[in-house]
């Protein structure tokens, strides 16, 4: 019976063997490769020099680093809260029985699926401030429409949220569409039964039992707002007099490390980046207990 357990032991071992090592690989070397990085500077011909903490020291001294501190959580603030949203809106839509389900899901899905630089290369267009569609309607609407939407500093990191959620919120909905599917009807049925109405059935029955993927959602929102970079490089030129308004940590880092060939700076840059998602997601992972509902 022993030896049958140890051979049960070793194919469980096997079986898991592939993903330990692709954590240690992928992910567990290279975050401590990159702290041990970031005591070091860079020099010419791939040298590098001790320095202790100076890298941490001028990165908090520096006022630029903070800017880009600023704008990442100040995107956050714009996108996780609207997306997830929108996206149990919409789920709660999809998931009533309407014809054509499968297409509107398709769809509502097809912008988390498309090269990110179609969607900048679209959006640029939309936005722009002579002959963009969005300036037109406004123009339309008799609203104030000569606005230059990724030029302005005061719009131009909204112009990049208001892209993100059109291309993320169709995955949160999916997402949060599977949580609904598996609240069982017979939940409805009784509170329709007592008189309860749709808007208290949402509150009362939705809301708690999809708290959990809901959950889950918020979590990985949160931490793809944090490391929002691709929109905002696509969207935002070097030669645009709005690209300090939108920098965020990972820019600051892919400047300091690619740009500058900082590449200690840079890992510091990395391991604050990880320190906030750390720390934030540690908050949730406390909060959820007040809100979360696991057993039914």
């Amino acid at each position: 019976m022993e030896k049958k357990h140890k051979k049960e032991a070793l194919a469980g071992i096997l079986m898991v063997l592939p993903t330990i090592v692709g954590l240690i690989a992928l992910n567990f070397y290279p975050l401590i490769r990159t702290v041990y990085m970031s005591f070091f500077e860079s020099g010419a011909f791939g040298s590098w020099r001790f320095i202790g903490w100076d890298n941490y020291v001028t990165m908090f001294q520096t006022r630029s680093f903070w800017k880009a501190t600023g704008n990442t959580f100040l995107f956050m603030f714009y996108t996780v809260p609207v997306t997830i949203i929108f996206g149990l809106l919409l789920a709660v839509m999809l998931n009533q029985k309407i014809k054509g389900k499968t297409v509107f899901r398709a769809i509502y899905f097809l912008p988390m699926v498309v090269a990110p630089a179609a969607v900048a290369m679209v959006w640029k267009w939309l936005f722009n401030t002579d002959f963009g569609i969005i300036n037109q309607v406004l123009k339309a609407l008799h609203l104030p429409y000569e606005i230059n939407w990724i030029s302005n500093s005061k719009t131009a990191l909204l112009a990049c949220a208001i892209v993100t959620i059109w291309s993320s919120v169709g995955y949160d909905a999916i997402l949060l569409l599977s949580g609904l599917q598996g609240i069982s009807k017979t939940y409805y049925e009784a509170a329709r039964i007592d008189g309860a109405t749709l808007f208290q059935q949402f509150r009362k029955i939705t809301l708690p039992l999809v708290s959990p993927t809901l959950f889950f959602v918020l979590i990985m929102r949160v931490m793809s707002s944090l490391k929002v970079f691709d929109i905002v490089y696509m969207m935002i030129e070097k030669t645009n007099p709005a690209i300090r308004s939108t920098e965020t940590i990972l820019y600051n880092f892919y400047q300091e490390t690619f740009v500058k060939n900082n590449k200690g700076y840079g890992a510091a840059i990395v391991v604050w980046s990880v320190v906030i998602i750390s720390v934030i997601t540690l908050i949730q992972f406390i909060g959820q207990k007040k809100w979360v509902t696991y057993d039914v």
